[in-house]
């Protein structure tokens, strides 16, 4: 009996490990509102400008969405476009989801696009997501990690979640490593790359 309890048991810590590789899972969800980043592996909500001279090559990547639609970077060349990495079970991605939601309905008008890549989930619980917080803006599913590799080599998402802002020409100019802490940040930082030279 023992024995069976301690196999149990190391599987469990096993995975429990493998949750841990992102951010918080569900039932952590509650330690993280109550400010305890006990068991909790992300990004510490730093924010990283490259200016226009330091900004890397155009970004290119495609994939699905979560109604099946096909898009690609070069669907939003021209306009400012903010991209979400997250996913469902994360607390932190739960937290900052009606604050991207505003930022993406107060910015919209002006042209700017908000795009979320989804790390780990299926379409209906995506569906499931965007119906509690209120997303209207589309996501693609990234479970094989093909939109994160086209990231990797200037500005890895290395937490979720990760928020970064492509100007006008689809290079980085913006990254919040971890939650968005405050959404006027997020507009502020669009704002000024949708004002730039050559942006709209």
């Amino acid at each position: 009996m023992r024995k069976n309890l301690s196999i149990v048991f190391a599987a469990g810590v096993a995975a429990l490990a493998l949750t841990l590789t992102g951010c918080a899972s569900d039932p952590l969800a509650e330690q993280y509102r109550e400010g305890s980043n006990k068991n909790y592996i992300a990004g510490d909500g730093s924010i990283t400008e490259i200016t226009l001279e330091n900004r890397g090559d155009v970004i290119t990547f495609s994939g699905t969405t979560e109604t099946g639609a096909t898009v690609s970077s070069a669907d939003y060349l021209g306009n400012v476009l903010v991209v979400n990495f997250w996913y469902a079970g994360c607390a932190p991605c739960r937290a900052e989801a009606p604050d991207l939601e505003q930022v993406f309905q107060e910015t919209s008008p002006q042209g700017v696009n908000f795009l979320g890549v989804n790390v780990r989930d299926q379409a209906p619980t995506i569906d499931t997501f965007n119906s509690r917080f209120g997303i209207t803006y589309p996501s693609i599913i990234d479970q094989d990690g093909q939109v994160q590799l086209a990231f990797a080599s200037q500005v890895p998402p290395n937490a979720v979640p990760t928020t970064l802002i492509l100007d006008s020409q689809g290079r980085v100019a913006a990254r919040i490593l971890g939650q968005l802490k405050d959404p006027s940040i997020l507009k502020t930082l669009v704002t000024d790359i949708s004002k730039e030279s050559g942006s709209n």
